[in-house]
């Protein structure tokens, strides 16, 4: 071949390759009709269950109140208006942006957040991209409030995807962004409308229009911040490549199109890497055809078509770190856990680390004590599907939905779940040494004719069997003679 022909041969397997990848990067067009193509819930998806992430960043450093601080310093005669006078001075003189050269997180190890994930069970796990704060905690040649450029000086987001890629588990990034854009300024009677999180005092920051500090504050125009939404999201998917993307509400701020687009570049750039990815709406803000529901501390009340994902925090009253934080217990995380995902659903739970990057130890122990806990029941969890009913007991969710006050389960309750032939059934506390346990959902009356012939029963965690009577009146076993575990224990129910 002469060079002539073979410069010829080659331009045009460079032209054929590369119509061919173009076909493949436009394998779904900005609509629903053809995003609606792609799988919204992936396998992997529907196996892992459980996953970990963190609101960090600028929100942590007043640790104080709760991670709506940023915004609420801003409104005189608030609480943490007061705080901040007392501690800051005015908010006019020092502002929120003010607080991010105090953002050091100094010993912020992200092997270190990879491994206790990894420990707690997780089976994805990420960071809170950006806030409503207007803070980027990646690299972002859009944002300059961003981690690389200023405060940590640092890719921390970037090195958390790293460490936890290292880990074999998938990466979420969540994004808050869209409530950031104020679309009330020209209204000064709904300057507190919190579909805007900073309101736009004329006295403050929030109202300035010089560009870099209107960037933070979300005092830009729709197009401008559209843009921006989008751009950012590119940022973090072609250099990252989270395989969940998390939004939190008001997401109906940025034109359709433009979340169109998002989602076409998101699930076309997984086709060339071949890989499955997920995103989640919380208000109708996306097609159920193309995104998950999320349920912010809230859950369905029933058993589901669709897959759908919790967000629950291991604190009590606030996202991020402050000084004052609560905390819930591992039971109640874990039966939270247990009663999503026998509805067909997964659970991602929130830790607060501290401005430094450190993860408070009373935050470690309850994710440790989780993760002991699925070393042990994980079977039941990981990769299993909701059984024909998803529990039984006398505690009752009477509403689907997000925000639902407190549920406190008994040992009484009981949440299913399946694997094949396999039937678990998880009861949420230790009812006592020695005792019947009657689980009523092996009845006529609620299975009709479908009532399992059962082949064995055992229970995870104990070595002796455990003998078994199936009656009228359900499938009958007395409880083991030592407490196996006062925060949910499993019963393996093998069926012919």
């Amino acid at each position: 071949m002469n060079l002539l022909k073979k410069t010829t041969f080659l331009l045009v397997l460079c032209f054929i390759t590369s119509c061919l990848q173009n076909k493949k990067a436009v394998t779904y067009e900005p609509n629903w009709e053809s995003l609606a193509k792609y799988d919204e819930a992936a396998e992997w998806f529907k196996d892992a269950k459980f996953g970990i992430y963190a609101h960090w960043g600028v929100m942590s450093v007043p640790a104080f109140a709760n991670d709506w601080y940023a915004r609420n310093m801003h409104i005189e005669g608030s609480y943490e208006y007061k705080h901040h006078m007392e501690t800051y001075g005015d908010p006019s003189e020092f502002g929120y942006h003010d607080f991010v050269p105090m953002f050091k997180a100094e010993h912020f190890d992200a092997d270190e957040w990879a491994e206790l994930f990894e420990k707690s069970g997780a089976k994805f796990a990420g960071l809170v991209a950006e806030h409503h704060d207007g803070w980027s905690n990646w690299g972002s040649e859009i944002n300059p409030w961003n981690a690389v450029d200023m405060g940590p000086k640092r890719d921390v987001y970037g090195e958390l995807a790293k460490a936890i890629h290292k880990k074999n588990m998938k990466l979420v990034a969540s994004f808050h962004i869209a409530r950031n854009h104020q679309i009330f300024k020209e209204e000064p009677r709904k300057w507190l409308n919190d579909t805007s999180y900073f309101p736009y005092n004329p006295k403050m920051a929030t109202a300035s229009e010089d560009p870099k500090l209107a960037k933070m504050y979300g005092n830009i125009s729709k197009e401008k911040f559209s843009n921006d939404w989008l751009g950012q999201l590119k940022e973090v998917i072609d250099n990252y490549g989270p395989d969940l993307i998390y939004f939190d509400s008001q997401t109906q701020k940025v034109p359709e199109s433009y979340r169109k687009e998002f989602a076409a570049y998101y699930f076309n750039n997984a086709v060339v890497k071949n890989k499955q990815v997920v995103f989640t709406h919380k208000e109708g803000e996306f097609p159920k055809s193309v995104s998950l529901e999320d349920f912010e501390k809230g859950r369905m009340n029933r058993i589901t078509k669709d897959f759908w994902l919790t967000d629950e925090t291991v604190s009590v009253g606030s996202w991020s770190y402050t000084n004052t934080l609560g905390l819930k217990t591992p039971a109640e995380i874990i039966h939270v856990l247990v009663d999503v995902v026998s509805k067909n659903g997964a659970l991602m739970l929130n830790v607060s680390p501290k401005a430094n990057g450190i993860i408070p130890q009373n935050q470690q122990d309850i994710l440790l004590e989780i993760g002991e806990w699925l070393n042990v029941n994980g079977e039941a969890i990981y990769g299993s599907r909701p059984w024909m009913v998803f529990g039984e007991g006398p505690t009752k969710q009477e509403k689907s939905g997000m925000f639902l006050d407190k549920i406190t389960y008994t040992p009484q309750d009981v949440r299913y779940t399946k694997k094949g032939n396999t039937i678990y059934a998880t009861i949420l506390g230790w009812p006592g040494n020695d005792v019947e346990i009657t689980l009523n959902s092996f009845t006529e009356e609620v299975l009709g004719e479908d009532i399992p012939s059962i082949k064995n029963l055992s229970i995870l965690g104990y070595n002796e069997n455990i003998e078994f009577n199936q009656t009228s009146e359900g499938l009958k076993f007395i409880t083991p003679a030592k407490e196996i575990d006062n925060k949910a224990f499993i019963v393996k129910i093998q069926t012919h």
